[in-house]
């Protein structure tokens, strides 16, 4: 009974000091920033649908805005590629010429140009053709050097040249050919001549054969 009583009075209290709350639709939430709500005015709904706005043709597109003028002209951008072909052409001419060069300098110090050249010195024929002081003519864009055309293969055993000469009495062009039949053979002398400018020609014999197996290339 006592319990019953005490729980009684609990609730009692409690309803007491518990204010009484009302619904939600007619309770507003008040606050320092905000203002009552208030309900707003009725508006009735259109009774007739506004105007269809209709066009003669499709639409074109347009430029939303005027473009500005531009403060200056854009800068014209060059094409670089002629000058990449231009100095590549200008590299791999510089090659080939160079390898030219060398290969002329590597014929012309062999031991068979300087034992031919020996032979012109010593041929009688020689001297009466092109007179005394017999040397390689040179040419202007070897600075002075001769120019040695043909090859001097050992492996191959193939020996071809043809340069220009000259004396006190004119100029000629020796023409010298040599081959090795079979490997571990001497090399046979096919041809050894020189042709002058005016068109004599002079077979030149040989005082001392030049021996192609002592010289490399």
């Amino acid at each position: 009974m006592l319990r019953t009583t005490c729980f009684q009075t609990t609730r009692r209290l409690f309803k007491e000091q518990t204010p009484t709350r009302k619904p939600l639709c007619f309770r507003a939430r008040l606050y320092a920033t905000e203002v009552p709500w208030v309900r707003p005015p009725y508006r009735p709904a259109p009774t007739e649908q506004p105007p269809a706005e209709t066009f003669s043709s499709p639409s074109k597109p347009r430029q939303y805005y005027a473009r500005p003028a531009p403060k200056r002209d854009l800068p014209v951008v060059e094409r670089r590629w002629p000058a990449l072909v231009i100095l590549g052409t200008l590299g791999v001419a510089a090659w080939v010429a160079f390898i030219k060069y060398a290969n002329n300098q590597e014929r012309l110090t062999s031991s068979v140009t300087q034992q031919i050249l020996q032979n012109l010195r010593d041929s009688p024929e020689v001297n009466e053709l092109l007179g005394d002081a017999i040397r390689p003519e040179p040419v202007w864009y070897l600075n002075g050097d001769p120019w040695v055309d043909g090859v001097i293969s050992m492996p191959q055993g193939n020996v071809d040249l043809t340069f220009r000469v000259k004396g006190h009495k004119g100029s000629g062009t020796v023409y010298f050919t040599s081959i090795r039949r079979a490997k571990g053979e001497p090399f046979t002398i096919l041809r050894f001549r020189i042709i002058k400018d005016d068109g004599q020609i002079v077979n030149i014999p040989i005082t001392q054969p030049p021996n192609p197996s002592t010289s490399s290339q």
